[in-house]
């Protein structure tokens, strides 16, 4: 499927379907394939990321993943607060990158194309790029520094999982690329590779604990993992921000893209996906199944974690420490990024 026609299936479902939300503002692409050109082949595991924006006081829930004109879409509602002023936009790691370039799909007051211009005129000057890095880098610390193991397994993970997975969005943003999800290590993977620090790259993996996992392993674990997943989307009733993602739809994505992954010798970058799905399924598990179902799938969870590295609630305070103490050499490189990163500008 081309790009384009990906789109333009998106925008359809904006006209048809999101101009009905209540204070509907407007809606732009965001994501991986709002910065492919419209003749590139969709890759087979990617959904088309739309944002929807109103102007009430509260964006309503996440709509999520959904198949529109035969394309998957998430849709996402955000409220014009978030957006009010360029500078809101440009110190946001989750907003900057999307309104660099106009993707915008619907603007019936020309309010975003107006922020969506001065966004692009500032985006790349050195002092908002180096605010973004900042920005992630004090909530990696904020949220590991807070980290509690007083809560239900899956939450340990989580707590400890995307806060050490977004070390790699720091660099991202440093290297002005898109601060992907799911294949955030094989993103930066690239980026720092090419400005010399492939060692640099194995210390990020080493923070996940998945250096030492051959193929097969993960691949194992992945086989696990679609067990889980799907008795979890057979049971889930209770609304999630992910909830979608643990469909039966969505399923291509969780476990056909990750087998990719590891087909194609990425293994270890396929994990942090694995294991978050892995949590997910279980937060479910706890709204939604009988105590029994949870016991019986907890064991290939705890064995995913247990390869990781993770035996007991100390380690994972332990390991949530040395992503603490990993921050200033990330930083260290980061900085060395702006400054060779010829796309900067220096203002």
């Amino acid at each position: 499927m081309k790009t384009g026609y990906a789109r333009n299936a998106a925008a359809e479902w904006v006209m048809q379907h999101g101009s009905k939300t209540e204070g509907f503002m407007g809606a732009y692409f965001a994501g991986s394939a709002a910065e492919m050109h419209e003749d590139a082949k969709l890759p087979e595991f990617s959904d088309i990321d739309v944002m929807v924006i109103s102007s009430a006081d509260e964006a309503p829930p996440k709509l999520g993943k959904f198949v529109y004109g035969g394309v998957m879409l998430e849709v996402t509602y955000i409220a014009w607060e978030q957006l009010s002023s360029a500078k809101k936009v440009l110190v946001s790691h989750h907003l900057a990158n999307s309104l660099r370039t106009d993707t915008i799909i619907a603007d019936p007051t020309g309010s975003i194309r107006q922020l969506q211009s001065e966004v692009s005129r500032h985006f790349a000057e050195q002092a908002w790029v180096r605010r973004r890095c900042k920005n992630v880098l004090k909530g990696i610390e904020n949220s590991l520094r807070s980290y509690k193991t007083s809560v239900p397994y899956y939450e340990q993970v989580l707590a400890w999982l995307f806060p050490t997975g977004i070390t790699t969005h720091v660099l991202l943003l440093a290297a002005l690329r898109n601060p992907t999800v799911r294949k955030r290590y094989l993103a930066v993977r690239e980026v720092l590779l090419e400005y010399g620090y492939a060692d640099f790259y194995q210390k990020l993996l080493s923070l996940l604990g998945c250096t030492g996992l051959t193929p097969q392993r993960v691949k194992e674990h992945l086989e696990e993992l679609a067990k889980t997943f799907d008795t979890a989307a057979a049971v889930a009733k209770t609304p999630f921000s992910f909830s979608t993602d643990i469909t039966a739809m969505a399923r291509p994505i969780a476990i056909d893209g990750s087998l990719e992954l590891i087909k194609a010798g990425f293994h270890q970058e396929a994990i942090f996906w694995i294991a978050a799905t892995f949590a997910r399924c279980h937060k479910i598990f706890e709204a939604d199944a009988p105590v029994k179902l949870q016991q019986e799938y907890l064991p290939a969870f705890v064995k995913l974690m247990s390869d990781l590295g993770f035996t007991s609630a100390e380690d994972f305070k332990c390991r949530a420490d040395e992503v603490v103490g990993f921050l200033p050499g990330l930083w260290d490189v980061t900085e060395d990024i702006l400054s060779r990163n010829p796309a900067i500008v220096m203002k």
